[in-house]
């Protein structure tokens, strides 16, 4: 694997257009900076790793579009050693990116191929913060619950109520919800039976799917 000065050159021109488009926080272009997207995706995409687009990686599933990541990212507000439970692996990117904002992550992926791969190329590049795991998301990973933050990589019909009671009191949960098209939504735990729901822009991601599928 290769990271170059051209490589480097195209990702800080990226940042620059997230930043254009209303992303704000330093430490999240500081982290899309630092993650070589071209990693994560098939060699047939690497060129144009650093278009602000979504590719597909197999098992009709999509590397997000780093705005997308960018903008997921900013709404969880990580900090340090943060444990932020991620749904839906897919690549490992936004896995990566969270790691290297300094958080604790475990992340889970129903496609054993994607969970496989992934795993793989985060334990090469050197994430050490970073735990996979192979299973059903909507059920989330109640072993190491509660969570900081959660985030949900794919578009959710309906919450799970699984994913909200594994939160901490003042954590918080990103998800888009919805089916043709989602919205964005940014949930925050008050107490043990109490939440507190913002909707944000329309987005439009793959299915959140019950189940897994292996190999």
């Amino acid at each position: 694997m290769t990271d170059s000065y051209r490589h480097k050159g195209l990702r800080k021109r990226l940042v620059d257009t997230l930043r254009k488009r209303g992303i704000s926080d330093e430490a999240v272009l500081a982290a899309l900076l630092a993650v070589p997207r071209h990693f994560f995706l098939d060699n047939a995409f690497a060129e144009h790793a650093y278009e602000d687009k979504a590719f597909p990686i197999g098992n009709e599933q999509t590397i997000s579009q780093p705005f997308t990541v960018a903008y997921q990212t900013m709404l969880l507000d990580v900090h340090a050693n943060d444990r932020i439970l991620e749904i839906g692996t897919g690549s490992g990117y936004q896995a990566a990116i969270l790691a290297a904002l300094g958080a604790r992550v475990y992340t889970i992926e129903r496609q054993e191929d994607l969970h496989l791969a992934s795993k793989d190329l985060l334990q090469k590049m050197g994430f050490k913060t970073i735990q996979c795991f192979f299973g059903d998301g909507t059920k989330g990973l109640a072993d190491f619950a509660p969570y900081d933050k959660i985030i949900v990589t794919a578009g959710a019909p309906v919450i799970p109520d699984a994913l909200k009671v594994q939160l901490m009191i003042g954590g918080s949960l990103v998800i888009p919800v919805g089916e043709s098209v989602q919205y964005m939504h940014h949930i925050k735990r008050l107490a043990a039976g109490s939440y507190q729901t913002e909707v944000l822009e329309a987005c439009r991601f793959v299915p959140f799917l019950e189940g897994v599928q292996k190999r």
